[in-house]
């Protein structure tokens, strides 16, 4: 076997995304894994395009994540109202929380300040973390983006020695394997947390609860009795 964590044969179809909340200005959007936020002249589905079917019109992308990451993604029906977000996203004002399972055993916790390349520039880019369980050799982080650089979580956790689960471009050079291993990203978009207050929270979708019990369970540490 070659290179990194195998995928399993026959991956299962996409999940059809779950509309979280919809008013004037604003949807908010469930993505699961295998869905692009925006097409990109392929053949995979979009959320933009899947919104307009439904009536929404053609809402323009807060912010992105990658399309095997799943989790919470914003909207806006407003051109004015993507660029003021767009704004305090770029201020941090922002608050995207994350969980990803990554290789290795990882401090409790940590800040990352380490500048990524994006072009011929060097930018900013900080990425705090919490451990919540280790699992083996395994752990299970939460984390937090004070920037929103490409690939940022990938890169800044490949950089500290601890990649994630299922990246095949950041991951490990050499077989590694894993335990209830999903297909895809180990990382999910758990919260964001706007300016003015309102949060929004997408639960673990179904394959990585199954890969986190694959794990726990080959740790010999029960649900809620991992360290730290």
């Amino acid at each position: 076997m070659s290179g990194r964590e195998a995928t399993p044969a026959g991956r299962p179809p996409a999940r059809e995304p779950v509309l979280l909340a919809a008013d004037d200005d604003l949807l908010v959007v469930d993505k699961p894994a295998g869905w692009l936020v925006h097409a990109a002249g392929t053949a995979d589905p979009d959320l933009v395009s899947w919104l307009t079917l439904q009536g929404h019109g053609h809402p323009a992308p807060v912010h992105r994540i990658d399309k095997e990451t799943s989790g919470v993604v914003i909207l806006a029906r407003v051109s004015g109202v993507a660029a003021e977000l767009g704004e305090a996203l770029a201020k941090g004002e922002v608050g995207k929380t994350y969980h990803a399972v990554v290789h290795g055993r990882a401090r409790k916790k940590g800040t990352i300040r380490r500048p990524l390349q994006e072009g011929r520039r060097h930018v900013d880019a900080v990425t705090r973390y919490v451990t919540e369980a280790w699992l083996g050799r395994f752990s299970l982080l939460r984390v937090h983006t004070d920037t929103g650089r490409k690939h940022q979580i990938r890169r800044h956790l490949q950089g500290l020695g601890h990649p994630l689960v299922g990246d095949d471009r950041y991951g490990p050079k050499r077989f590694v394997p894993v335990p209830g291993f999903p297909w895809r990203l180990w990382l999910h978009a758990s919260e964001v947390a706007l300016p003015d207050g309102r949060t929004y929270t997408a639960p673990l979708p179904p394959e990585l609860e199954t890969c986190l019990e694959a794990l726990r369970a080959g740790s010999g540490e029960a649900p809620g009795t991992e360290e730290p």
